[in-house]
């Protein structure tokens, strides 16, 4: 596909797809959708068919019911993977959805060439984040999603609401339904990945901005030493959406990753 096209189907999760080339997948995370990698389906279609599911319950999908495990977002978007006739590609997931890519790299590894885990780490419980899991669930309940879209949308950058796109990703968290942000937090919260590191083969790139309120230092540290075939990208100065923040920076180190690896991961 040489233009953006964006499909929903009742019965089947949305996605955006731009480019040509070896299959790119990129996965949003927690209150997200698939247009925050608006820049990154630009600035990678010309060497990679980029294709950016919708999680059930989000974006275009926000319709869908949405799923309550990790395990169980991974199985949706390999089966659109499948829907689609892509069997093999590479793999980009962030906060939530890096915990996604990294269950689908442990239950179909044959599948993913190359993983990028983007600021995320293998434990769901999110220790350090700037709240715990049951202060979001219980001010979720409090106070609605809308409320809850927007104050942690403005800790994902380091200008907060003053940023750039704090008003696009409100605008996605804002679409997501209590039961499905519910879910989400669910998801994370019983989602624990360290046990599979060890079994992670696929050359890997953990990228982390060091602003990030999300997931502390211990999260990337220990993707970066239990992944044995894996490297750092730390960007400085960034939060959490650090591929919004700074996507020149974001991008370069994604497509120098995936152009210099592929040869060999494909041979």
């Amino acid at each position: 596909m040489s233009d953006a096209a964006s499909t929903v189907e009742l019965s089947k999760p949305a996605y955006l797809r731009q480019g040509r080339g070896y299959p790119l997948v990129l996965v949003h995370g927690y209150l997200g959708g698939a247009a925050m990698w608006r820049r990154q389906l630009e600035a990678l279609s010309a060497d990679f068919d980029v294709i950016a599911p919708e999680l059930p319950g989000y974006g275009d999908s926000h319709a869908a019911l949405a799923e309550a495990s990790i395990e169980d977002y991974a199985r949706q978007v390999l089966a659109l993977l499948d829907d689609l006739g892509v069997y093999r590609f590479h793999l980009l997931g962030h906060s939530m959805g890096g915990m996604i890519v990294q269950q689908m790299a442990a239950v179909a590894p044959d599948r993913v060439t190359l993983l990028i885990c983007y600021g995320t780490g293998p434990l769901g419980a999110l220790p350090n984040r700037f709240e715990t899991i049951d202060q979001s669930r219980e001010r979720l309940s409090q106070e609605g999603v809308k409320p809850t879209a927007r104050r942690i949308a403005a800790t994902w950058f380091t200008a907060g609401e003053t940023a750039r796109d704090y008003d696009a990703c409100v605008a996605l968290g804002e679409s997501v339904s209590t039961a499905s942000a519910m879910a989400g937090l669910t998801a994370m919260e019983n989602w624990d990945g360290r046990a599979a590191l060890a079994g992670i083969a696929q050359p890997t790139l953990i990228v982390w901005g060091d602003k990030d309120r999300s997931y502390g230092w211990q999260q990337p540290e220990a993707l970066w030493k239990g992944i044995a075939n894996s490297n750092l990208a730390v960007m400085p100065g960034c939060g959490h959406n650090a591929h919004m923040e700074n996507p020149e920076l974001f991008n370069t180190i994604v497509h120098d990753f995936l152009t210099e690896e592929t040869d060999n991961a494909l041979s």
